[in-house]
């Protein structure tokens, strides 16, 4: 196995983290992270040594994402697995109901605020790191994932004003 593939295959946990947590179902983030590490293989001469290679990755699966949907069809995939979730300890009742009520919230939100949650708080990404992998600017990170936080605040149910700001004179 050479350096390349061992770098690439430590980051395929995080990108199927991401991936199901991006689309919500398991079939079609297993295929995003096909097509993922297919185009970062094709396109390995791209990527400079020495840089964030997790980051890079993102980069490419975000813009797979984004053409996927552009391209996606009117014909719904149908999974034909009887499970979408593996767990192999069985969570009680209410922490499932907790799961469907923040997946329910997360698809709420718009897929900008989506993504920029995910990656910050999913898969740990600086804000510096997101920028770079949805090719935004620092300053758009921040303001949409305070956005994200506040909505999926208010569609939980929590206090509505925990993160407002307030001026001081």
């Amino acid at each position: 196995m050479s350096d390349y593939e061992h770098l690439i295959e430590q980051q395929i946990p995080r990108l199927r983290r991401y991936a199901r947590a991006l689309t919500g179902e398991r079939v079609i983030a297993d295929d995003l992270v096909q097509d993922t590490l297919e185009r970062a293989w094709n396109k390995l001469h791209l990527w400079r040594r020495g840089s964030d290679l997790r980051a890079w990755l993102f980069t490419i699966m975000h813009n797979v994402y984004v053409n996927q949907l552009r391209s996606r069809t009117a014909h719904p995939l149908v999974s034909l697995d009887e499970e979408d979730i593996n767990l192999l300890e069985r969570p009680a009742q209410t922490d499932l109901l907790e799961i469907r009520d923040l997946d329910i919230a997360l698809r709420k939100l718009s897929e900008e605020q989506r993504e920029v949650l995910l990656l910050i708080a999913l898969e740990q990404l600086s804000y510096e790191e997101a920028a770079r992998a949805l090719g935004i600017p620092i300053g758009t990170v921040m303001s949409r994932l305070s956005r994200a936080r506040e909505r999926l605040r208010r569609i939980m149910g929590g206090p509505a004003d925990a993160a407002t700001l307030r001026v001081i004179k």
